[in-house]
């Protein structure tokens, strides 16, 4: 009785695993060229802002920082202006909060679906294996209604192995573009430290350390 129920499991669950990679890899495809574009965005306006930083470490013209922090387009010069401010109404006190706190609201917006693709990296290979088991479990009980007809279990086990290739496919990209991604989010976070600094320097050079 109980391997009755488990045969008719099998029989719908190589179908259903098989329509859930199809679209997982449909959402991780869509959350791929949605990051890809924001963050080519992101990375195009702060290396815009490390070669101006570049420019004034070169000119030691700190005040350049000012002006800097009029670029509302990039994560940089909107922490520029934050901490300006903060500098010029109390001071370079509690100056590394102001930056750490803004860092920490940026940081779930520059990795958002992040999470689901390192998520479907990590499983998928899993549901596509536990598919390939339903889809061996239905190829045997195929055989059996057969009469022992080869053809039956070696085209049933053919298409189980659909699943496995399949979660692999799914998860491969994901893997990569999450590991990429990261990355990318991360030379973003670092570029903030960079304009902190300056920014702290910028204090000092104004007399407003604290």
């Amino acid at each position: 009785m109980l391997a009755d129920k488990f045969s008719i499991i099998a029989e719908f669950g190589h179908s259903f695993t098989l329509w859930l990679l199809i679209l997982l890899s449909i959402l991780s495809i869509a959350f791929i060229l949605e990051r890809w574009l924001t963050l080519r965005q992101v990375k195009a306006n702060s290396a815009k802002v490390t070669e101006r930083l570049a420019g004034i470490l070169q000119s030691q013209d700190l005040k350049q920082i000012e002006t800097l922090s009029h670029d509302w387009d990039s994560l940089e010069g909107r922490a520029l202006a934050y901490g300006i401010r903060h500098i010029k109404d109390h001071g370079a006190e509690g100056l590394e909060e102001i930056f750490a706190t803004y860092a920490n609201i940026e940081r779930p917006k520059l990795e958002r679906f992040l999470n689901f693709l390192a998520t479907v990296g990590s499983n998928a290979p899993f549901v596509g294996l536990l598919g390939t088991v339903f889809g061996i479990m239905d190829a045997f009980t195929g055989l059996a209604k057969s009469q022992g007809d080869a053809t039956v279990v070696m085209v049933g086990i053919s298409n189980a192995l659909m699943a496995t290739a399949i979660g692999l496919i799914v998860a491969i990209p994901a893997v990569i573009a999450y590991n990429t991604f990261q990355k990318q989010v991360k030379g973003v976070l670092q570029s903030l430290d960079s304009v902190k600094e300056i920014c702290i320097a910028y204090a000092k050079s104004s007399g407003k350390e604290a």
